[in-house]
């Protein structure tokens, strides 16, 4: 197969409390750490600085994805022990009212915060793996190469300007992704910011036009998170926070996301102009209200179940 992304990088950012499920060469895989890109075998993985994670899960993904030998994490990186895991589910303001994943992220990031953390130079396990990822990425962009930045969970998650205190421990933001990483603004070409065909989220914190678990499951919106198994809950698009995503982190392309739940028949289409007129009219729709194009649509499960329009733009 081709690749019309061929990045020299990709890193991975944030923590296992977001986690994505895909279908690549017919195999169902659930990530948290391992970046997206690790479909392209030319390209260099790495983990950022400020990702935090657990050694057993960085380990147990490197041999599901194949990645060993390409793959890198940050000296500085942390690392998520049992005990910082025991201590969230513990807490019931966590669990029970801001719907922690209770992945442990929060209370290492306190641990961190207060330097008590260890880091991924610690840890024997990780000795072939650790690397100065900062000076790698700045190294490939000095020569002319291509990096690709993967972030987590959606703004409305982020510590700073999401729906506090229904939020993760840390910025989400493009800005804080960068930093994780250790480029500066003025290094950043695209900023291509991901939305879902509509807005769902898990645990607590407010979701205006939330539909009844019936209506999402009639819909097909109904679906289960692929770190804690909870169910999702669902409401159409909301463009009032997309704009403000949007102004956030200077999005300058779109990439959306589950078309085909909204509109089956377009399920694996590759092919803008075979889209049925209503979704051409929803993806135009969001092109003329947020005046960012819509560059990238994904139809369905499978990592080539694309629609590519950058090359038309």
């Amino acid at each position: 197969m081709g690749y019309s992304d061929d990045y020299d990088i990709a890193v991975r950012t944030g923590s296992i409390n977001a986690g994505h499920t895909l279908v690549h060469e017919g195999r169902e895989l659930k990530l948290r750490i391992v970046p997206c890109a690790f479909v392209n075998p030319k390209t260099r993985l790495l983990v950022g600085a400020g990702a935090l994670y657990s050694i057993e899960t960085f380990l147990k993904e490197v041999e599901m994805t194949k990645t060993s030998g390409r793959i890198g994490v940050d000296e500085k990186s942390g690392i998520i022990r049992p005990e910082h895991i025991q201590k969230e589910k513990s807490d019931e303001f966590l669990m029970k009212v801001v719907g922690s994943t209770g992945s442990g992220v929060g209370s290492a990031t306190v641990d961190r915060t207060l330097r008590l953390l260890k880091l991924a130079r610690d840890y024997e396990e990780l000795r072939g793996f650790v690397t100065d990822v900062c000076a790698e990425v700045h190294e490939c962009i000095d020569k002319g190469g291509r990096v690709l930045i993967e972030g987590t969970q959606g703004l409305y998650l982020s510590l700073y300007h999401g729906t506090y205190p229904y939020v993760t421990s840390r910025d989400v933001s493009a800005s804080g992704v960068c930093s994780e990483v250790g480029v500066g603004p003025k290094d950043v070409d695209e900023v291509i910011i991901v939305f879902k065909s509509y807005v769902t989220r898990v645990g607590g914190g407010p979701l205006e036009g939330e539909l009844p678990e019936e209506e999402a499951a009639r819909r097909g919106w109904l679906e289960i998170a692929s770190v804690t198994g909870r169910k999702r809950r669902a409401a159409p698009f909301n463009y009032k926070l997309a704009e403000r995503s949007i102004k956030i982190n200077s999005a300058t392309q779109i990439a959306l996301t589950k078309l085909d739940a909204v509109f089956p028949e377009c399920r694996g289409l590759r092919d803008y102009d075979k889209l049925p007129e209503g979704a051409k009219n929803f993806v135009e729709e969001l092109e003329d209200r947020l005046k960012v194009p819509v560059t990238i649509i994904g139809t369905g499960p499978s990592t080539l179940d694309v629609i590519d329009r950058r090359a038309k733009k």
